[in-house]
Formats: C-alpha cells, structure tokens, sequence
C-alpha cells in the first residue's frame, strides 16, 4: 500500500512540473500574444489544454509581430484587418462577418485594423 501511495504522489509531483514547464516556456516566449499585444488582448481563461484570449484593435491601430499555436477564432463584429504572415511575407486584407468562426494553423503574423471601428475577437489557442 505504501508503495503505491508512493508512486501516485511522484506521479502527481511529475505532471504538476510537466504542467509549470509548459507554462513558464509560453509565458517567457518574447512573441508571446500576450506578451506583445498586452494592449489589445487580455487572457480570459486558460489550463493546460487551451487559452482563451478577447482581443479587442482599435480602429487604425496595429498589434505588432507574434505568433499563435493552432486554434479557433470567432468574430464578435464585423471587422476588417490587414495581415502580415511571417515568414513568407504575404499580406492579406480580411473582411470578417460578426458570428464567424474560423480554424486558424499555428502562425506567426501581425494584424491592423484598417476598419472605422473597433475589432472583436475571441481567440481559442490549443496547447
């Protein structure tokens, strides 16, 4: 009995280290979104599986270069952005309709809002 309790207790003490080593890496990333957008997206909840991010760009204003792990993002109005996609360099303008849902691979980018009013998006970032 000792041993089994033994064993659980270093099993819980390995995945509660696995859980804080992957976390401190995303914190500690410099091309973190919330690192380098703290002025557009703010974290609304987040666990070992996912991050849910509500980024909000003000019209005219650009979220410098960062990067997103693979995830899902809903448009909560209509908005319209101009991409940059790194490192091939492309650029795309997007006209997202308010409801939207769409699946997003991992990128590395940065976003203006070209449109007369605010951006609203919820970003859900898989781990």
């Amino acid at each position: 009995m000792k041993s089994l309790k033994s064993k659980a207790t270093a099993a819980v003490v390995l995945i509660a280290a696995a859980v804080f080593l992957i976390h401190r890496a995303h914190a500690q990333d410099p091309l973190d979104s919330l690192i380098v957008c703290r002025q557009t997206q703010k974290l609304i909840f987040e666990n070992a599986f996912v991050r849910v991010i509500d980024d909000t760009i003000p019209p005219g204003v650009s979220e410098p270069k960062h990067h997103h792990p693979h995830g899902v993002v809903i448009a909560l109005v209509d908005a319209d952005t101009e991409v940059h996609i790194y490192p091939a360099g492309t650029v795309a303008r997007r006209h997202t309709v308010a409801g939207s849902a769409t699946w997003n691979e991992a990128l590395t980018h940065d976003v203006k809002n070209i449109g007369s009013a605010a951006t609203h998006f919820i970003r859900i970032d898989l781990r």
